[in-house]
């Protein structure tokens, strides 16, 4: 009886759906309280990722495609570019 239970959750497409949201909203908050830059870029990259799924999932190829190049791809490739090239104000030489 529990195999035929797991078998309907997991073809179910809601049960994908609600890991989706899930993660999304887990990785939101992980930029918010997060400490270091380099671990809230990942987050924003991965929770990209997470919502172009969903929109593939919904039917919106095109928006998933824009949403996977531009967000999770082309903006946290900037953001890692602009912190290398910044040094934290403890670093900056006194003058």
């Amino acid at each position: 009886m529990s195999i035929q239970i797991m078998e309907e959750i997991l073809t179910d497409p809601a049960f994908y759906i609600t890991l989706l949201l899930a993660g999304f909203l887990l990785t939101s908050l992980f930029v918010i309280f997060a400490k270091k830059l380099i671990w809230i870029i990942t987050a924003i990259g991965i929770g990209s990722a997470l919502l172009a799924i969903l929109f593939f999932i919904f039917g919106a190829p095109f928006a998933g495609a824009f949403e996977l190049s531009v967000g999770a791809g082309l903006i946290s490739v900037l953001f890692i570019i602009a912190t290398s090239l910044t040094r934290a104000p403890s670093q900056q030489e006194d003058g």
